[in-house]
């Protein structure tokens, strides 16, 4: 049984990415538990006192979780989903971490503003906070992406990290889930060739990919002078569903992520991302 946490804040963007979780999910029997995090100025505790709650607090919850849990009618029909809601005080970080270890949560599950609001987070709040401080697999879910099951999945590396089992069956769990295709890209500048130890990280991948899933992935190195560009225009032309990275090689997924030189509208915007960590 998958455990799936889902941080909300009770806005569209946290209701999309629970859309699109339930029914990528929709075949898996899965515990979902909803976690609303308030801060603690508004749990009533006043210094070394303990008091409950106001009741005005508890009703407009109630009311959010309600509406969630009603909608979730709506769209799942499986059985075996199970949806447990959470709520809690304090430090949303904090209480994400604790909610993992407690509830051994495989995979969060969270919406964003796109591009810019990953940007945004990356420098203080929810979603970027998450990504790179809390050590679990995160799937973000773009305002405008198109909720449906993933058929091509774009796997933008740089070859510097060893690709370890944890990274590797979750790749493949992603695969079996969706039946997807999977691209595997590199870029790399015109006059640059891979080192030893990324030649050998390649050739690992590639001999995983080719004993699993022969027919069903490609290897896709290009030649550009700027990584993000070239990803960009990759996900754009081949029609790409989600795009899975890693979290151990932040520079990377930062350089992706983030460069403010590009101006149009990039695929951050309408692409979920899965970020694996080891």
């Amino acid at each position: 049984m998958k455990n799936i946490l889902f941080p909300t804040d009770f806005s569209e963007n946290s209701w999309c990415a629970i859309e699109y979780a339930l029914k990528l999910f929709k075949d898996a029997p899965c515990n979902f538990y909803v976690l609303h995090v308030d801060a603690l100025s508004r749990s009533g505790v006043d210094s070394n006192s303990f008091v409950m709650p106001s009741k005005s607090i508890n009703v407009a919850l109630k009311d959010n979780l309600e509406d969630i849990f009603a909608r979730i009618k709506t769209i799942s029909t499986n059985k075996d989903h199970n949806f447990i809601a959470l709520h809690e005080y304090g430090n949303l970080i904090d209480i994400v971490r604790k909610t993992i270890s407690d509830k051994k949560i495989n995979l969060i599950v969270m919406g964003t503003k796109g591009a810019s609001g990953i940007k945004e987070t990356i420098l203080g709040s929810n979603t970027g906070n998450v990504m790179t401080k809390v050590p679990c697999n995160l799937l973000v879910i773009p305002e405008k992406a198109v909720q449906c099951i993933p058929q091509e999945i774009a796997f933008p590396t740089d070859y510097n990290n060893f690709y370890s089992h944890s990274i590797l069956e979750a790749i493949s769990k992603m695969l079996r889930l969706t039946k997807a295709n999977l691209s595997v890209v590199n870029v790399s500048k015109p006059s640059v060739q891979l080192n030893e130890a990324q030649n050998q990280n390649m050739v690992y991948l590639q001999d995983y990919l080719l004993e699993l899933y022969e027919k069903s992935h490609s290897i896709h190195n290009l030649k550009h002078e700027k990584a993000k560009s070239a990803i960009e225009q990759f996900v754009v032309s081949e029609k790409i569903d989600m795009v899975i990275m890693v979290a151990k090689n932040l520079n990377f997924l930062q350089q992706l992520l983030f460069d403010t030189t590009i101006k149009k509208i990039s695929f951050q915007t309408r692409v979920p991302l899965l970020v694996l960590h080891e």
